[in-house]
């Protein structure tokens, strides 16, 4: 290892984020010591993570820091005045941040595949794994999510190839910059770009900035695949010095999608002289293949490699995902959070189940989704359901009255549109009211970034009960 040769253990703070507890695995796997705290342990991670063999402590005390742990590894969702934290800093222990562990110990040295976008990274970055994975490459991945295919979010293996979920969120309490300007890139992918994280982005222009300083750091031997139907994507990469090439449905794209078309179980497309299928629905995740078969070209992998690895993708936790069917009613789960998403996920739902009364659950929980940024985009997203209901603003006291987004406003705006829609203060409110209002052959979607105070399986006990 190049951070501390000697480390054996490692004790991460707030290691059920997506990422820390993927790394934190893959750690695990190669032979380390690896601990870790949150504040809030939920499923799918904590049972993974527990799987492993890796012991979660909650909530957060200075009691918890092991007294053996070589390195500190701090999670971007960590503040000062946590009380870990503090005892970090008093008892001046060794402490990075999880993008700093990734670039010292695993990315140096290596071709590494960096997969950016407001939407679809955990999808494209999956997807390019996987493809690498089926060429027999043996590449070294770090996602945000779980692949089925994979079996965990995270492989840190001696591969000189590693694909790499690239997020623009802040890297931790000490280091504002976004993640992604650690990631070392030789090949960068630009899915899209719009607003988000207004908790530390102040306007798009801060976003775009962001973009264009990871962009600079790709060298003129690598390459940059730039979705270009996105205007923003274009303006961030005029400056930049790499090879790049537009990928996309307008005439402009080099690489470009045509011949698009949708079934209940799968999408149709055609990237240049390729044609191919994926059992996924909706034209984010033909974006999002598209996206990962230029890039595998890039690495010279044969377009009937890319065809099988997409025929054999089994998508990924928390996307789409199925919880189950109880009386008729299919519960679906997803990490839809941004207005965009949650329309294209809606959307791709319409071709998955044609003829079926659709409903979306919401909870504002994200950083950007809990304030008003978006309230006049959420009632047109949501409104492509035929019934929708929203939870109250999560963790409600952390935002400023003025900055608070108004869910009884969004589901007024929804209903006006003549549309059922229903604000409720809680998961359990919620499902005591639709379970009265759902019939066989209905589908409802849940979107949130967090555990929702398990609603899944509160609604489908409820189904199973009558």
């Amino acid at each position: 290892m190049r951070v501390n040769r000697r480390a054996q253990h490692f004790h991460f703070l707030g290691i059920c984020g997506t990422a820390m507890g993927a790394v934190a695995a893959a750690l695990r796997t190669r032979g380390f010591v690896v601990t870790g705290s949150d504040e809030r342990v939920y499923p799918p991670m904590s049972d993974f993570l527990r799987s492993k063999g890796i012991a979660l402590t909650e909530p957060y005390r200075a009691e918890n820091l092991p007294n053996d742990a070589d390195i500190v590894v701090v999670g971007n969702a960590i503040k000062r005045g946590n009380p870990e934290v503090e005892a970090v800093l008093n008892r001046k222990l060794y402490y990075l941040s999880l993008p700093e562990v990734l670039k010292e110990t695993f990315l140096r040295g290596r071709h590494n595949l960096v997969v950016t976008g407001t939407h679809g990274k955990t999808t494209t970055t999956s997807l390019l794994t996987w493809m690498l994975t089926v060429a027999e490459m043996e590449p070294g991945y770090m996602i945000g999510g779980i692949p089925r295919n994979l079996g965990q979010g995270a492989l840190l293996n001696d591969s000189k190839y590693f694909v790499i979920e690239g997020d623009e969120y802040d890297t931790a309490f000490f280091d504002k910059r976004s993640k992604f300007v650690h990631y070392l890139p030789e090949l960068v992918i630009v899915n899209n770009l719009e607003f988000d994280h207004a908790d530390i982005f102040p306007d798009l222009a801060a976003v775009k900035l962001s973009f264009r300083r990871m962009l600079n750091l790709v060298p003129q031997n690598g390459m940059v695949l730039l979705n270009g139907d996105d205007a923003n994507c274009v303006e961030v990469a005029r400056e930049c010095l790499a090879p790049i090439v537009e990928v996309g449905f307008s005439e402009n794209c080099a690489q470009r999608i045509e011949d698009v078309s949708y079934g209940t179980d799968g999408s149709y497309f055609s990237l240049g002289t390729m044609r191919f299928e994926i059992p996924l629905v909706g034209e984010f995740n033909v974006r999002n293949a598209a996206m990962a078969a230029a890039a595998a070209r890039f690495y010279g992998v044969a377009p009937e490699v890319i065809q099988t690895a997409l025929t054999s993708f089994e998508g990924i936790a928390r996307r789409q995902e199925v919880r189950g069917t109880e009386g008729g009613v299919t519960v679906i789960d997803d990490f839809g959070h941004h207005p965009t998403a949650m329309r294209e996920t809606l959307g791709a739902l319409r071709h998955r189940f044609p003829g079926h009364r659709l409903w979306a659950i919401f909870e504002p929980r994200s950083n950007t989704t809990r304030r008003a940024v978006f309230q006049q985009e959420l009632p047109d997203a949501l409104q492509l359901a035929d019934g929708v209901f929203i939870a109250q603003v999560a963790a409600l006291e952390q935002i400023p009255e003025e900055d608070r987004l108004h869910p009884e406003e969004v589901v007024a705006a929804i209903a006006a549109a003549g549309k059922m829609a229903f604000y409720e203060k809680d998961a359990n409110a919620i499902v005591e009211r639709i379970g009265k209002l759902l019939q066989p052959n209905d589908v409802v979607v849940v979107f949130s970034n967090g555990g929702f105070d398990g609603i899944h399986e509160k609604l489908l006990a409820r189904l199973r009960d009558g």
